[in-house]
């Protein structure tokens, strides 16, 4: 008996047969093609057609309960539509098997193709979704890899030291110095071939020699470590330019964004010298402000006799404590430059209607408000406010300062200081 193969059957025919009695599925195929025999044609023959492959094997599943039997005939079929339906119709003709009496009923034709074409959705939804999280690069992402991977492999050792260092660093009249080799290939990677490692904390020879020669601009992680090499390498290098990676992040692993961010940001080695200074004179400061402070509360309980009141004591011109009033659109604007001068060691500085006038490195902001001839309103900068600058800016005619921090209090000024935690 010919069969036909599943995946070539284009409709299956599903009929449930009711039968008043108990037998067997032979019995039920036998009466399946005896009782269709004639009925349909020669072209239409039942075992005609299986013994061509037109239909497939006809499968009958019974089972038998309190004395009948019950169950469902499935025949595949690779005939057209109106074929397959008269082919189904005819097992409805089925009335009896054996001794007993019979009922086929044809509950559907199931159309193989449509099943196949929800599966096909399915997993074309699953390939595309499979598809897209691996997705290949497309021409230029391939191009800038195969670029920083070229960048990479030109990384060369310097100097009777053998640094690490970029192809460009005798061509460069500029050189940017990192810590070490993972810096060097980070920037290589972005596209800066004039850098060099130190290869640790210690500052090489070869260093020192290339300060003498060219413009010097160090490149450090944004951590205590490195505030550390900025100090030691100032201190026996001639050094021009100090620049810091984000806050808590490393050279060699920041981004191309970053890098330029940093690198635009760079300050004057002078202005970082002056501030290491300043930030050793007051925790020196904070280290005996105690002790002293102990003593004279002492000093203060022996001499009982002389009242506090009798010393002349000089206290500098000083206002209410008020806070600056500013409008919401003022209060943002300011509160965006300050944060976009973040680690900048730069400033802004404004007119009255907060235009940018310029912006210039903090060394210099003093120098600068002194001898600019328009109206300067605003100062927003990177840095702490100090006597010396809020001198300067009363006597330039300036409103508002802006900073990070202020050692000097509002009411201790003629302008209005407004620092980071005020916005």
């Amino acid at each position: 008996m010919g069969k036909i193969s599943p995946v070539s059957a284009k409709y299956i025919v599903h009929s449930f047969i009711n039968i008043e009695g108990v037998v067997d599925r032979p019995d039920i195929i036998g009466a399946v093609f005896g009782q269709t025999e004639g009925l349909l044609g020669n072209e239409l023959e039942l075992r005609e057609l299986q013994r061509s492959g037109r239909i497939g094997r006809i499968e009958v599943n019974i089972e038998t309960k309190a004395g009948k039997t019950s169950g469902s005939i499935i025949i595949p079929s690779s005939l057209d539509k109106a074929e397959t339906a008269i082919v189904g119709a005819s097992l409805e003709t089925i009335q009896r098997i054996g001794p007993c009496n019979a009922k086929v009923r044809v509950q559907r034709i199931e159309d193989i193709r449509i099943s196949k074409r929800s599966y096909v959705l399915e997993r074309a939804k699953e390939l595309l979704r499979t598809l897209t999280d691996s997705v290949l690069p497309d021409s230029q992402e391939m191009t800038d890899e195969v670029a920083q991977s070229v960048r990479m492999m030109e990384i060369k050792e310097y100097g009777k030291d053998r640094l690490a260092a970029g192809p460009a660093i005798d061509e460069s009249d500029e050189v940017i110095v990192v810590e070490g080799r993972a810096d060097v290939l980070n920037l290589l990677k972005h596209g800066f071939k004039n850098v060099i490692a130190m290869n640790g904390t210690n500052v090489p020879q070869t260093i020192i020699d290339l300060s003498r020669k060219k413009e010097i601009t160090v490149f450090v992680d944004g951590d205590k470590g490195g505030e550390l090499i900025i100090r030691e390498i100032s201190e026996v290098a001639d050094i021009d330019f100090v620049c810091k990676a984000p806050d808590g992040k490393e050279v060699e692993e920041i981004t191309k964004k970053e890098i330029h961010k940093a690198l635009r940001g760079k300050v004057a080695v002078e202005q970082v010298k002056l501030d290491i200074s300043k930030t050793k004179t007051e925790r020196t400061q904070e280290d005996f402000r105690k002790p002293i402070q102990a003593n004279n509360r002492f000093n203060s309980t022996q001499a009982g006799n002389r009242p506090m009141s009798s010393r002349p004591m000089s206290r500098p011109m000083s206002r209410p404590i008020q806070r600056p009033i500013l409008t919401k659109d003022r209060h943002d604007k300011l509160k965006e430059m300050l944060e976009n001068l973040i680690g900048t060691r730069g400033a802004y500085i404004l007119d009255q209607s907060d235009n940018i006038l310029g912006k210039v490195p903090t060394s210099e902001l003093a120098t600068t408000v002194g001898g600019l001839k328009s109206e300067v309103h605003t100062l927003v900068f990177d840095g702490s406010i100090d006597r010396e600058l809020v001198g300067v800016a009363e006597r330039a005619g300036v409103k508002y300062l802006v900073g990070m921090n202020s050692n000097v209090k509002p009411s201790e000024a003629r302008l209005d200081i407004i620092t980071s935690s005020d916005l």
